[in-house]
């Protein structure tokens, strides 16, 4: 059986997003508490994030 890295998994912890983003945990928490980062799942006490939402909103916030 496979283990699935971060980069294969489809939900992202804030840890992981943080560091897929290279911004600090704190950044995040803040996003998400203001509505402004991408879209977060509440898994019990958890905050979890889809990769796709995670890659909608890059793609929302792309410089042109």
């Amino acid at each position: 059986m496979e283990v699935a890295t971060a980069e294969k998994r489809p939900i992202l912890t804030v840890i992981e997003l943080a560091e897929m983003l290279s911004v600090p945990v704190s950044t995040v928490y803040r996003w998400n508490y203001a509505g402004t980062g991408p879209r977060a799942i509440k898994v019990g006490k958890y905050v979890r994030y889809r990769r796709v939402d995670v890659e909608t909103w890059l793609e929302a916030h792309a410089e042109s």
